[in-house]
């Protein structure tokens, strides 16, 4: 424990919750990419908030280098690295080709390209405890802007007034994390680790306050289907399970109304998983 020994006894506390939390968050994807690997395809999932994650790991890995005794921000973020570069990897492989090729680009842009020249720039062009407060910063305003991504998950729940696309428990565990690694960088007075924290505790309340409104809503997809066409399938469904069925032919109509059901379970499937993904991104720090 030697490593710890500046640490703050509380501070100490909080930063090991926050990397459970936090570690608890980056596993979100997971049903995502059992999905994946089960269908061989990434179908509609997009690579963008694995590279946004990965380079955001990696610049407070930074961070906590130039930082004494920040080893509690070294191991999450160590961590997230690992299972975010695991994700891109088994992303590539079952990607088309164009959407391959986009994710090389923005692996090269952001988590080389970019992250390359913030540390060229720091190394070389500041120096003595200026390079930690710009680096910090920097870290500021990538998770301000990665802390910023439930906004369009909120503005889903408003407008369909339902809380499908928001699970509950990942929203309060990342709710949870966002309040350890606040109460880990306030009593180290670590501000640059405490103050994007304070959006990822805002949004994760407001989280819980949609759900504890909306949580008995009906599902969206039930509000989206046309009437016609749940009187259509429960027409047919009613056939099905006579004990002596009738064998009737299949008309274009209901045929139709079964194939859009299908499209779109199939859609609010990936549409929750694509939620999931983003909301995924706010375990880091």
């Amino acid at each position: 424990m030697s490593i710890f020994a500046n640490h703050h006894p509380l501070a100490l506390v909080f930063g090991i919750l926050g990397n459970i939390f936090s570690f608890m968050g980056y596993l979100a994807p997971l049903p995502t990419f059992y999905r994946v690997y089960k269908k061989k395809s990434t179908e509609d999932f997009h690579s963008i908030p694995y590279v946004v994650a990965l380079f955001s790991a990696m610049i407070w890995i930074y961070y906590a280098c130039l930082k004494s005794n920040a080893y509690l921000l070294i191991t999450v973020n160590t961590i997230g690295c690992v299972i975010e570069t695991m994700y891109i990897v088994m992303f590539m492989v079952y990607a088309p080709r164009k959407a391959r090729i986009l994710t090389a680009k923005l692996l090269l842009l952001l988590n080389l390209g970019a992250f390359s020249l913030i540390i060229s720039l720091t190394m070389f062009l500041v120096k003595g405890d200026h390079r930690v407060t710009i680096v910090g910063w920097v870290s500021v305003v990538i998770a301000t802007s990665v802390f910023a991504a439930p906004l369009s998950i909120l503005r889903l729940v408003i407008r369909t007034k339902s809380v499908e696309f928001m699970p509950y428990y990942l929203s309060f565990f990342l709710t949870l994390s966002a309040i350890m690694w606040f109460s880990y960088g306030l009593l180290l007075k670590d501000y640059f680790v405490a103050v994007p924290n304070v959006l990822g505790i805002t949004f994760g309340i407001l989280q819980m306050v949609l759900y504890a409104i909306y949580r008995n809503a009906k599902k969206v997809i039930k509000e989206k289907l046309p009437e016609r066409i749940f009187d259509i399938v429960k027409m047919n469904s009613i056939e099905k399970s006579e004990v002596h069925p009738i064998d009737h032919p299949v008309d274009g109509e209901t045929k139709l109304a079964e194939e859009h059901i299908n499209e779109e379970s199939d859609k609010n499937e990936r549409s929750m998983d694509c939620q999931n993904d983003v909301q995924m991104i706010q375990c880091q720090v």
